[in-house]
């Protein structure tokens, strides 16, 4: 699939033609540069990478500021491979916005907000204990039992249990495009976008 690769900006809302209010994620995705074209008969498979955003000379890797060069560009926060391209891209060329339709609708990728380490309630949604009675203390939000007893005397695999929460990868599928702004670069889409804001995300059409 084509697409590209943009930045979230945050949450708005719009009229739509029916007099509705409906809130909208806010997309910039700067012109995408091509910074390599991968090929069958050299590569395998066919795929043009896409890069996207500025990074200070100072900050990239000698390989990247090469690999950049040879699209005569300057090196880009994040690149991404995607296929099938209506028209032939060639190294250099730049891709934007317009690529997309309004009305039409896209997928989105992003990585969802961390939310640190985290108890059973909040992390896999347990309703804890239920009233503080009784001399249960401060045992409201554990997570009880894991029952191994003494024997298998061990946790099993899989138990639901406290840890790290959030900062996954996440794909939102189906979100309309609502409105497509090339002069400002900005693409808006219906509903939610994983991420918090200032994220990068992947917009496949």
């Amino acid at each position: 699939m084509s697409g590209l690769i943009g930045k979230k900006i945050g949450m708005t809302s719009l009229f739509d033609a029916d007099g509705s209010l409906v809130a909208c994620t806010v997309i910039e995705a700067t012109p995408n540069v091509v910074s390599h074209v991968k090929t069958m008969e050299k590569d395998g498979y066919e795929a043009v990478q896409l890069a996207y955003g500025e990074r200070g000379m100072k900050n990239a890797t000698a390989p990247s500021v090469g690999h950049y060069k040879k699209a005569n560009t300057t090196p880009k926060v994040k690149a991404h491979e995607f296929v099938a391209f209506e028209n032939e891209l060639k190294l250099g060329d730049q891709v934007g916005v317009d690529l997309f339709e309004e009305g039409s609708y896209v997928t989105v990728t992003g990585n969802g907000k961390g939310k640190g380490f985290q108890g059973v309630v909040k992390r896999h949604g347990f309703s804890g204990v239920g009233e503080a009675t009784h001399g249960q203390h401060d045992r409201n939000r554990a997570p009880g039992s894991l029952g191994g007893s003494s024997y298998p005397a061990r946790v099993f695999k899989g138990m639901r249990m406290a840890g790290r929460t959030g900062g996954t990868k996440i794909t939102t599928e189906n979100l309309k495009v609502v409105k497509v702004d090339a002069t400002k670069n900005l693409l808006l889409l219906k509903g939610t976008v994983p991420g918090a804001k200032g994220s990068i995300v992947i917009i496949w059409k």
